[in-house]
């Protein structure tokens, strides 16, 4: 994390005086709009945030964590939400959230607007970002915690699993099991750069073995037991010597057992299942669902840990990265 940009900055850049930096940056009606353009794109070049908080309080920074996150439409970061709010509730900081629905601009925008306000903390989900983004994140001086994934490179601190790990290791125990006709059933997997790790890690995993998938299906809405089971239906008619499917969430996967379960396929013995996770919401069904636990709670704990720490010592720059380590669980339906 490095430098304090200023208004100053981003006047320079755009060619106009510090005060109608200021205004085009408020969005004051007296600012033309080339005008504006010129200083949205000079702060948005050098990945500069305004403060929003009040002059007397320039200087501060307000008792609220951002925590910029996919979704919340699972259970998946409705977890890690609960994590960060257990560890902050003994403190007098308060988690606030905002959505990026997997869309690297909307997080960017998301990112621009929370930092605009000082926030004692940052908690953001993912590597990957935008260039705008990547260059507001590195300026920042706010506490920063890229959480979830530990399959690339943070720009700051970071907690969470080896998704490429998880979906090898998910491969090693479904050809533990003697499984050798597999398919692969995935959702958002050109956003989801967690779920692409972990498919990139399965099918390596297979390959080890000389393996290779026999069939796959990627859609582009949110995960689904409808989708899941209608899709498991799918890519049965078109291979019905398929032995397994591996499916990049537990809700996909539950959709697969629901229609194995309704058309009288035996799990494991005629299709093996597996899925990502662990959500508890798998615990309803007739088999134990072979899953890998993504220690959601954990990672927001630790996440809200470090914002914590870095606030009480007001430490600069301590940039660390926890990787935890997942495990198979192999459940019964493998």
């Amino acid at each position: 994390m490095t430098s304090n940009l200023t208004l100053k900055d981003v006047a320079l850049l755009a060619g106009v005086s510090e005060m109608t930096a200021s205004r085009a940056l408020r969005d004051a009606n007296d600012v033309s709009i080339n005008t504006r353009k010129k200083v949205m794109d000079a702060a948005a070049s050098i990945g500069y945030v305004p403060n929003r908080i009040a002059g007397s309080l320039a200087s501060k920074k307000v008792n609220l964590v951002g925590v910029v996150i996919p979704s919340v439409k699972s259970y998946v970061f409705s977890e890690v939400l609960d994590g960060i709010s257990e560890s902050l509730k003994p403190s007098k900081l308060r988690p606030v959230f905002g959505l990026t629905d997997y869309d690297l601009d909307t997080e960017a925008d998301v990112i621009r607007e929370m930092l605009e306000w000082r926030p004692s903390g940052l908690i953001v989900a993912g590597l990957e970002h935008s260039e705008i983004a990547k260059k507001i994140l590195k300026n920042t001086t706010t506490p920063l915690i890229e959480i979830m994934d530990t399959d690339g490179d943070p720009i700051d601190s970071c907690v969470g699993v080896s998704h490429y790990s998880a979906g090898y290791n998910m491969a090693l125990a479904i050809m533990e099991k003697g499984h050798r006709r597999i398919g692969f059933l995935g959702t958002k997997m050109s956003s989801d750069f967690r779920a692409s790790k972990r498919f990139n890690g399965f099918v390596d995993g297979l390959q080890s073995n000389g393996i290779k998938l026999i069939d796959q299906e990627n859609y582009s809405s949110g995960s689904s037991v409808e989708k899941g089971k209608n899709f498991t239906a799918e890519m049965l008619k078109r291979n019905q010597d398929l032995d397994c499917i591996y499916c990049s969430t537990d809700v996909i996967a539950m959709g697969a057992v629901m229609h194995c379960l309704e058309a009288g396929i035996s799990i494991p013995n005629e299709l093996a299942i597996a899925g990502f996770n662990k959500l508890s919401m798998a615990s309803g069904l007739p088999i134990k669902l072979a899953t890998t636990d993504s220690l959601r709670f954990e990672i927001g704990k630790l996440a809200a840990n470090m914002i914590l720490e870095r606030n009480e010592q007001n430490i600069t720059n301590p940039a660390k990265t926890i990787e935890l380590e997942t495990s198979v669980d192999m459940g019964t339906s493998i």
